[in-house]
C-alpha cells in the first residue's frame, strides 16, 4: 500500500530557467505617444490638397467636355476662354475696378450691419418691455424679403456706392439684431443676481456679463451676414450701377457675351470664398479674445 501511495506521488524536477547575467543590457520598452496636434495638420493638409485636386477635376472635365463637344460651348464657355477673358479684362477692361466696388460695398455694409445690429440686440437687455415690443417687428423683418426693396434704395439713394452699401447692410442687420438678442435672452439671471450682490451697477452687469455671455451668438453669425451683405450689393449692382461685377454681368447678358458672364460668375465665387475665409478667421481671432477674458 505503502509503495503504491509513493509511486503514485512522483515529483518531476523543473529544469531552472536561464538567467539574465546582471551585466546584459535589457531592451527598453518604448511608449507609443499619440500627437494629436500632429494628426490634425497631417489631416488639414489632405482635406487642402483634396479640395484643390477636386477643383482641378472640375476644371478639366469641363474644358474636355467643353472641347469634344459634349457641353455646348456658347453657353457652357470653356475654363481656358474664361482665362482668356479674364486676362483682357484685367489689362484692356476694368475687372479690377470692378472687383473693388464691389468688395468695398459688401464689406462696409457687412461691417455697419453686423456692429449696429448686434448693437441692437444687445439694447433690448436693457428694458423687457421695450425687447418685447420689438421682437415681433424684428421677425416681420427678418422674414421680409429684403431684396424685394432694392428698387426703392436705389431710388432714394441713387445708383451711386451708397445704395449697395444699404442693401448690404439691410441684409445684415436684422440677423445680427436677432443673433445679439438670443445671447442675451440666454444670460444666467444667477450670475446677474451675484453680481447685484457684490454691488455692481447695471452698468457694470452688462459690460462684464451681458457682452461677454452674447459675444459666442454675435459671433456665429458672421458667416451668415458676409453671404448676404455679397449678395445684397450685387442685387443692387444688377438693378443699376455704374461700376461692379454684377453691373458687369449684366452687361454681357444683355450683349451675348457668355464668356463675360461666366467671368464675372468665377470672380463672384472666387470673391466669396476669400471674404468667407477672411470671416473664419476674424471668428478664430474673436474666439480665442473671447477665452481668455
Amino acid at each position: 500500500m505503502e509503495t503504491a501511495r509513493k509511486e503514485a506521488f512522483i515529483v518531476h524536477a523543473v529544469a531552472p530557467a536561464e538567467t539574465v547575467p546582471e551585466t546584459s543590457v535589457r531592451p527598453e520598452v518604448v511608449p507609443y505617444i499619440l500627437d494629436e496636434e500632429a494628426i490634425a495638420r497631417a489631416r488639414s493638409r489632405r482635406i487642402v490638397w483634396g479640395r484643390f485636386a477636386v477643383a482641378v477635376l472640375i476644371f478639366l472635365v469641363w474644358e474636355v467636355f467643353t472641347r469634344i463637344g459634349w457641353l455646348d460651348s456658347y453657353y457652357w464657355s470653356s475654363p481656358s476662354a474664361i482665362l482668356t477673358t479674364t486676362w483682357t479684362q484685367i489689362t484692356e477692361g476694368s475687372l479690377l475696378g470692378d472687383i473693388a466696388y464691389t468688395s468695398g460695398s459688401t464689406l462696409l455694409g457687412f461691417v455697419f450691419g453686423t456692429f449696429l445690429g448686434a448693437l441692437l440686440g444687445l439694447s433690448f437687455w436693457w428694458s423687457r418691455s421695450y425687447a418685447g415690443i420689438s421682437e415681433p417687428y424684428l421677425i416681420i423683418l427678418n422674414a421680409m424679403p429684403k431684396l424685394a426693396l432694392a428698387p426703392v434704395l436705389v431710388i432714394l439713394l441713387g445708383i451711386g456706392f451708397f445704395s449697395k452699401v444699404a442693401l448690404a447692410f439691410s441684409m445684415t442687420v436684422v440677423v445680427s439684431a436677432l443673433s445679439a438678442y438670443s445671447g442675451v435672452k440666454s444670460v444666467d439671471p444667477d450670475m446677474e443676481k451675484l453680481m447685484y450682490s457684490l454691488g455692481a451697477k447695471r452698468h457694470q452687469v452688462f459690460a462684464k456679463v451681458v457682452v461677454p455671455w452674447s459675444m459666442p451668438w454675435i459671433i456665429s453669425s458672421l458667416r451668415i451676414n458676409i453671404a448676404l451683405a455679397l449678395a445684397g450689393a450685387i442685387v443692387g449692382e444688377f438693378i443699376a450701377s455704374s461700376q461692379g461685377v454684377g453691373r458687369m454681368i449684366m452687361y454681357a447678358g444683355t450683349i451675348l457675351d457668355i464668356n463675360l458672364v461666366w467671368v464675372g460668375v468665377v470672380v463672384l465665387s472666387l470673391l466669396s470664398m476669400l471674404m468667407y475665409w477672411g470671416v473664419v478667421v476674424l471668428e478664430k481671432w474673436l474666439s480665442k479674445g473671447l477665452a481668455k477674458q
